[in-house]
Order: structure tokens, then C-alpha cells, then sequence
């Protein structure tokens, strides 16, 4: 019986090559808003209905069109302050919709790499035909705006089909965050070309944070603070990542930038943190790392 998805081997932290990242950083720091636009009535996916109300949907299109409108400036002042370049898990729709979203941060010098057309288009159900239209949609939207290549994916409302990192690997991409097995890199398994997996992590993210575990601004700060120092402990032997996945319109709101914007300050004040973007920490990755981490992986076996 199958035990595993099969994207990734076996490779205990205890067993693993070292990594160093650049300038001898123990902990590789990225921060990555989901710029993202929500459809007021979508498309319909049989497997997954858009909104928990009828559409249309105003409350809750609304509650997320909050963060294009007001709460993506506060955080991204806020960043800026702390000498912090975001990535920019992009809906690329984006583009069209909020035109003036993705200038303020193309020159500010962040990445953008693909979270869908739309968060409201799941790839659940799509043929390989149309999933490559999307992922190429998907290249060809961030090189005409921003001017960027496109190396990282994270699938749109973390939907996939069994084929999406396959594809991804097979039409240039470098790095998924869709996989939240681990605190460093680590090789993906595809059929062809290079695919790392970056920790991207769920539990530091705002939306499990303030609408699942419901937890108040203050509280968010200390476990964004004590996520950080025991990274930054271990990744005195070998380096380790940390990431922040952020949405406007959560982060965004007034009384919750303040603790945010205090652990940001606290992390990118510690020496030995390297303010990285997805696409550097994958690029150090792959070149030193990726081989040597894959020949000590062993497969994970399946079940009798």
C-alpha cells in the first residue's frame, strides 16, 4: 500500500549534508505575500466550491479585496522599514487587477513567483493541457510586467493534480513551496529538471495563524520571535530557513502591524541571517547542494 506521495526521498536531519549559506549565515530569511485576487463569482470546480456563502459573495470578496486596497501599503511600508524584500507569491491576474500592487513592488526589487491566475481556479480537475496553459500564462504575465523570470510555484489555493510539479520542473521552474515537510531545502523528485522544495511554512503563516488558531497580534510576534531563535541556534551547525508567508489583508490590518513590524525589526537586526528571496535561496541550493542531498537520500518504502 502506498505510504508516500513520492515526491521527495527519506533523509534524516541527523544524516544530512551541511549547508552554508552565503556570508556564513546560519538562517536563510525570506518573506513571502500572497498578492492575491479572489473572483466575486468564479468558475465553478466541481471538487471545491469558491466561497462558503452564495455567490455572489460580497462579504468575503470584500474582506480580501481589503488587502489590495489598504492592507498591502501598511505591510509593505513595514518591510521596507525593516530593510526587508518581500517574494511575492503572485496570483497573476494581479497584474491586470492592480496594476499599481506590482509596480511599488517591482521597484522596490522583490520577486515574483506564480500562485495561479486567481486564488478563486483551482487545478483540481484541469487536463495537462490546461494546467500548462496556466503555468505558462503564468511566465509569460510576470516577464511582461515586472520583466522577472519566473522560477518558483506555489499552487494556487494549494490545489495540485498529480502532474503539477512535473510540469513545473519540465517548463523551467527551480523551486515549489508546496511541500511543508521540512526547515532547509531539499530535492524534489520530478521527471525532468531541477525542482528544490523551500520551507514555507504553515504554521508561521497569517492565515492559520489569526483565522485558524486564532491567536491576538501580540502572540503572533512571540512565535514569529521563538520560531526564529531556534533556527537561528541550529542553523549554527548547518543552515536552516525561515520564512514568513504573509496577506494584506490579514497582516494589513491596523492594530496587528505593530507586533509583526517588532519581529521582523527583531530577526533582520541579528547578525548572521541572510535577507534572501525564494529564488536566491533556491539558486544556492541547487548549485551546492541539491546533488550531495539527493545521493544521501534513501526512498521511502511502501507498506505491505
Amino acid at each position: 500500500m502506498k505510504r508516500d506521495p513520492g515526491f521527495y526521498d527519506h533523509l534524516p536531519w541527523t544524516r544530512r549534508p551541511v549547508i552554508r549559506w552565503p556570508g556564513g549565515a546560519r538562517v536563510a530569511f525570506w518573506v513571502a505575500p500572497n498578492i492575491e485576487f479572489y473572483e466575486l463569482n468564479p468558475p465553478r470546480n466541481p471538487s471545491r466550491a469558491p466561497w462558503a456563502r452564495p455567490a455572489p459573495d460580497v462579504l468575503n470578496y470584500s474582506y480580501r479585496d481589503y488587502g489590495n486596497r489598504a492592507g498591502f501599503w501598511r505591510m509593505f511600508e513595514s518591510m521596507q522599514r525593516c530593510g526587508m524584500r518581500g517574494s511575492v507569491s503572485l496570483n497573476v491576474a494581479m497584474c491586470q487587477h492592480h496594476p499599481e500592487v506590482i509596480r511599488e513592488c517591482a521597484a522596490a526589487g522583490w520577486e515574483f513567483y506564480s500562485h495561479g491566475t486567481y486564488n478563486t481556479r483551482y487545478l483540481m480537475n484541469m487536463t495537462e493541457a490546461q494546467e500548462r496553459a496556466v503555468i505558462q500564462d503564468s511566465i509569460d504575465t510576470i516577464r511582461d510586467h515586472t520583466g522577472q523570470r519566473l522560477d518558483g510555484w506555489l499552487a494556487p489555493a494549494l490545489t495540485y493534480t498529480e502532474r503539477t510539479l512535473d510540469l513545473v520542473a519540465e517548463m523551467g521552474l527551480s523551486y515549489v513551496c508546496d511541500l511543508f515537510h521540512d526547515d532547509q531545502p531539499g530535492p524534489v523528485k520530478v521527471r525532468q529538471g531541477t525542482l528544490a522544495s523551500i520551507p514555507y511554512s504553515l504554521e508561521m503563516n497569517d492565515t492559520i495563524v489569526y483565522n485558524v488558531n486564532l491567536v491576538s497580534p501580540r502572540r503572533y510576534g512571540d512565535i514569529l520571535k521563538r520560531q526564529f531563535d531556534r533556527l537561528y541556534a541550529e542553523g549554527e551547525h548547518s543552515g536552516t530557513v525561515m520564512c514568513i508567508p504573509l496577506h494584506p489583508y490579514l497582516i494589513g490590518l491596523p492594530y496587528r502591524l505593530a507586533a509583526f513590524e517588532e519581529a521582523l525589526s527583531y530577526i533582520t537586526s541579528h547578525e548572521g541571517v541572510w535577507l534572501a528571496t525564494g529564488r536566491e535561496i533556491a539558486q544556492h541550493f541547487n548549485t551546492h547542494y541539491h546533488a550531495a542531498f539527493a545521493a544521501a537520500a534513501e526512498p521511502i518504502g511502501d507498506a505491505p
